[in-house]
């Protein structure tokens, strides 16, 4: 069998990389793990998608210790998938080029134990163990691909951009436990201002609904026997068991339906979407592709890309590609669009290859590009020959004098022709300006003006054309440290891993369970791996018994208690 090479993350995505420095994972995370892995395995095994149990072991997920991503990234290669640690939240554009590129972006932090149940900011379990075994399934992993190229030219508004960074910053007050009541309370007033001013319903939103409600929280088969694929289902112990109950509504897959049905990642999913095959969700997602700017192209879509305030993409019907902050639009009487232009730095591309001499560096303070048609030439100018082109005075030395039809006049001393494919797609020009009417719009005398080439725009989409030359490459911080890393009760953890692992006693197990006696009254997890040890070794043992009336003790202090003991006690019966 030929081996296959480990995925290896494109240069300007590795800002968003981190370390995952697996030694810093402690006893209590690894055991928070290990307890949502058994809940899975045991209580999802007959309920996920098949490929579910199987792809745990292909993806070298195991149950007792938190995975280690870059064997995860080896293991997924036979798969066309790899695995990336990654810091939390990152923007939807790079998420989505992460999925595109076949890598799986893995949050290195793992949920608190207070927040076993459900957590609203990713985490590894979320990652490794509800994304990446389905992946080895070959039409969802195609399904998966696909969607990432069409999630990551999603246009999302200014808006949105701030609502993004006010719910990250309110979910991960949330998951790290450490925050006030007045923090929180603050945070969460961020995150529903920033949600009031989201007036429409952009590109970015329908796409990160129809993700949400199929990528993360989808079912699959009938409405009368479903079976789970979602990651967030299968990495929620919470949700994960309910999903499939009569509480939770079952609604037949229907692309329309899902993009009109918002979502709240802070509270578990009242209904969940039932679709029939992977294939019906590449189809959906085919459909909604149809209907974006980068397929849609024209005034519509740029107009989105000004909304956007981001970076963003315009694409000549010659095929130049300009990447910039495309921050105004001239337009017509007709309401299109005949000039863009762009804030900032700005480079241009073709085939998402950035030219020769046209980065950032030319064009740091922004571009103007007019578009339409030139009057009384029949053939576009992109289209003609290199003696068409002679015929009309457009060479090197020339002087060039171009009135197009919406109005905008061009002139100017050429001195380059770029082309590619047979394209015309870049005229350079000095000594002259563009105007429209008698109003000059830009003046140029011995500084180069790169006249962009093209009749109407055919694509806009979010993001750069060559992320790989356009992006700053931010090297990121990598001394952190999970948290509780000097918590007393790591010792009794890593004493109870120590005894599960060597060969467990009755004796062993009593030294611990009067350490948290002593010291550790109401810590129910810990209890729960004595009793499992015990359950098995010495089932009729006073030990066993007495931890067994603690558990039962635990469970009256909260709701969440209950039911997480519960569902430990279940798996050993």
């Amino acid at each position: 069998m030929q081996t296959v090479k480990p995925k290896t993350v494109p240069k300007h995505l590795r800002q968003y990389t981190v370390n995952q420095n697996y030694e810093n994972y402690t006893p209590i995370n690894h055991a928070v793990w290990r307890y949502i892995m058994r809940q899975n395995h045991n209580l999802l095994k007959d309920r996920a998608h098949e490929a579910y149990t199987d792809g745990l072991k292909a993806s070298a997920i195991s149950i007792d210790h938190i995975p280690n991503v870059d064997e995860m990234n080896e293991s997924l290669a036979p798969f066309g998938w790899g695995a990336a640690t990654i810091d939390g939240f990152i923007p939807g554009v790079a998420f989505f080029e992460f999925q595109a590129q076949g890598i799986l972006p893995v949050v290195d932090e793992i949920r608190q134990l207070d927040n076993i149940l459900y957590t609203p900011a990713p985490d590894i379990v979320h990652e490794a163990a509800g994304h990446a075994p389905i992946l080895a399934d070959p039409e969802y992993s195609a399904f998966v691909k696909r969607f990432g190229e069409i999630g990551m030219k999603a246009l999302a508004t200014k808006e949105e951009h701030d609502h993004f960074e006010a719910v990250r910053h309110y979910s991960n007050l949330l998951e790290k436990g450490n925050a006030t009541e007045e923090e929180i309370a603050a945070a969460k007033q961020q995150v529903d201002e920033c949600e009031a001013k989201i007036t429409e319903l952009s590109e970015a939103q329908i796409v990160g609904r129809f993700f949400w409600w199929t990528v993360e929280f989808g079912l699959i088969g009938s409405l009368d026997d479903p079976k789970i694929y979602g990651a967030g289902l299968l990495s929620s112990v919470g949700e994960g068991a309910n999903a499939l109950s009569d509480d939770v509504e079952k609604i037949p897959f229907d692309k329309d339906k899902v993009i009109e049905t918002d979502f709240d990642i802070t509270k578990p999913q009242p209904h969940l979407f039932v679709c029939k095959s992977f294939q019906q969700l590449l189809d959906a997602a085919e459909e909604l592709a149809e209907s974006m700017a980068f397929m849609q192209g024209g005034t519509e879509s740029l107009d989105k890309a000004v909304k956007s305030g981001h970076t963003a993409t315009a694409v000549l019907s010659s095929g130049l590609q300009i990447t910039g902050t495309i921050s105004e639009l001239l337009k017509d009487d007709n309401e299109e669009a005949i000039l863009i232009k762009t804030d900032g730095e700005t480079a241009l591309a073709f085939e998402g290859e950035q030219l020769q001499g046209h980065g950032t560096e030319r064009h740091q303070h922004g571009f103007q590009a007019p578009i339409g048609h030139v009057t009384n030439i029949d053939k576009p100018i992109e289209d003609m020959t290199d003696n068409e082109l002679s015929n009309h005075q457009l060479e090197i030395g020339e002087c060039l004098s171009l009135t197009y039809d919406n109005g905008l006049q061009v002139n100017g001393e050429i001195t380059a022709i770029e082309k590619r494919n047979e394209k015309v797609i870049l005229i350079t020009l000095t000594n002259g300006s563009v105007s429209r009417g008698q109003d000059p719009l830009i003046t140029f005398k011995e500084e180069p003006f790169d006249l962009a080439i093209g009749t109407s725009v055919s694509s806009v989409f979010a993001g750069a054309a060559d992320g790989e030359n356009f992006h700053t490459v931010i090297e990121q911080d990598d001394e952190r440290e999970l948290e509780s890393a000097d918590d007393p009760l790591n010792d009794v953890y890593a004493r109870i891993r120590n005894i599960r692992e060597h060969g467990p006693s009755v004796e062993a197990i009593a030294d611990s369970h009067s350490e948290l006696n002593e010291n550790h009254t109401n810590d129910w997890l810990s209890r729960l791996e004595l009793f499992e040890m015990l359950h098995e070794i010495a089932p009729d043992a006073p030990l066993t018994a007495t931890i067994l009336e603690e558990l039962r003790q635990l469970q009256t202090l909260s709701d969440d208690y209950h039911t997480l003991i519960e569902r430990g006690l279940s798996i050993l019966d």
